[in-house]
C-alpha cells in the first residue's frame, strides 16, 4: 500500500516542491513530485547558504545592481529547476512539470508610489520579459487589484499563469474569468494551462484571532473548507470548456499553524485533486510518517459546520486583512534577498 507522497499522488493530488533547491528537487523527484515553485524567500535562503557563491560571482559585474543580480540569480535557479522537470512537462503534454517564477513583489510594497495603472503596466511588461523563451515556466502574479487587472493581457500574450495570494472566492472568480478572456483572445486552447493558488493555513490563524466566537467544531476548519469550496467551484466552472489540460487549484500554505494540529492536517484534508505545494521539510515529514491518504478534497464535512462558518466569518474582512499581511510577506523577503546579495558582494570585496 502506498504511503506518504506516493499515497497523495495515488489519491489524485499532484505534489509540487515549494523550493528550487537542486538538491531537494533531486531528492523529491523519485518520490513523485512533479513541479516546483519559487519566491524571494526561497532564493534568499539558497544564496545565504553559501552553496551558490560561485554562481553569484559568475553573474555579478561591476555595473550590476544588487537588485539586478537578485533577478539574475532567480532566473538561473528557476531555469535549472525547469530543466529537471522538463521531461515531465513534455510527457504530460504541458499538464504538469511546471516551475513558477514570481514577478516583482515590490510592486505591492506599501512604499511604492506607482499608480494603479502603472503597476498593471509593469506586471504586464515583467510577465512578458520573464516568460520569453521558456517552455515550462509559469509566471506567478498576485491576486491584488493591479495583479488581477494585468491577467487578461498576460493571458492574451500566451503566458501560462499562476495566480497567487488568493484567500476569497471573489479573488478567485475575478482571476479565472480574466485569464479565460485573455486566453480565448490568444487561442491555442489545446495548450492552455492555468493554476490558482489558494492560501489555506493563514485563514485559520485569522479566524482564531478575529472570529473567536466560532465553535470548537468550526475553529481551525475555515481554511480547508474555504479551499475545498473554491476547488469544487473551479472544477465545475471549467468542466464544460472542452479543454485538453486541467485548470487547477494550488493548495498553498499547508503547513501546521495551530498548536493542536497534526503536521499533515491540511495535506490530509486536501488530498484527492488539484496541486499541493510543500516545502522540503514537509515532504520529509510525510515520508517519515508513512501514512495513507484517501481522497477528501471534495468532502466538505459536517453541513452544520459549513453553515456556521458561512454565517459567522465575514470573508471580505478576512480577505482585506490577509491581503495586507500577504503583500508585506511578499515584499519584505524580496528586500531581504537584495540585502543578502549586498552583504555577499561586500564580503567578497572585503575578502
Amino acid at each position: 500500500m502506498a504511503t506518504g507522497i506516493a499515497s497523495l499522488v495515488q489519491s489524485g493530488s499532484k505534489i509540487w516542491l515549494d523550493s528550487v533547491d537542486p538538491d531537494e528537487i533531486d531528492k523529491n523527484l523519485p518520490r513523485g513530485v512533479t513541479g516546483a515553485t519559487s519566491n524571494p524567500s526561497i532564493i534568499a535562503d539558497l544564496i545565504a547558504s553559501g552553496r551558490f557563491d560561485g554562481l553569484l560571482a559568475e553573474l555579478s559585474g561591476e555595473n550590476t545592481s544588487d537588485e539586478d543580480l537578485a533577478w539574475a540569480m532567480t532566473d538561473r535557479l528557476v531555469r535549472e529547476a525547469q530543466a529537471r522537470f522538463h521531461g515531465i512537462w513534455e510527457k504530460s503534454g504541458g499538464d504538469d512539470g511546471w516551475v513558477s517564477f514570481e514577478l516583482d513583489p515590490l510592486l505591492e510594497d506599501k512604499d511604492n508610489t506607482l499608480s494603479h495603472d502603472q503597476r498593471v503596466a509593469r506586471y504586464i511588461e515583467l510577465g512578458k520579459q520573464w516568460n520569453a523563451g521558456h517552455d515550462n515556466r509559469m509566471i506567478k502574479v498576485p491576486a491584488t487589484d493591479a495583479g488581477l487587472d494585468a491577467l487578461e493581457e498576460l493571458a492574451a500574450a500566451g503566458l501560462t499563469l499562476n495566480v497567487t495570494l488568493i484567500f476569497s472566492p471573489r479573488q478567485y472568480k475575478l482571476a479565472r474569468e480574466a485569464v479565460w478572456r485573455g486566453r480565448q483572445r490568444y487561442g491555442q486552447l489545446d495548450r492552455f494551462k492555468s493554476v490558482y493558488s489558494i492560501f489555506v493555513s493563514r485563514v485559520d490563524v485569522y479566524t482564531q484571532k478575529h472570529v473567536p466566537e466560532l465553535s470548537d467544531a468550526a475553529q481551525g476548519q475555515v481554511g480547508t473548507i474555504n479551499a475545498k469550496q473554491i476547488g469544487i467551484d473551479n472544477a465545475a466552472w471549467w468542466a464544460d470548456k472542452g479543454l485538453k489540460l486541467k485548470q487547477e487549484m494550488i493548495f498553498a500554505s499547508t503547513g501546521k499553524k495551530l498548536d493542536w494540529q497534526d503536521e499533515d492536517t491540511y495535506i490530509a484534508e486536501l488530498a484527492g485533486s488539484d496541486i499541493q505545494t510543500n516545502p522540503p521539510g514537509t515532504n520529509d515529514a510525510l515520508e517519515a510518517m508513512g501514512k495513507t491518504y484517501p481522497a477528501k478534497s471534495r468532502d466538505l464535512g459536517d453541513p452544520a459546520v459549513v453553515a456556521e462558518i458561512g454565517e459567522k466569518v465575514d470573508i471580505s474582512k478576512l480577505e482585506a486583512t490577509l491581503m495586507a499581511e500577504g503583500t508585506a510577506k511578499f515584499a519584505d523577503p524580496h528586500k531581504c534577498l537584495i540585502q543578502t546579495i549586498s552583504e555577499k558582494r561586500g564580503s567578497a570585496v572585503g575578502g
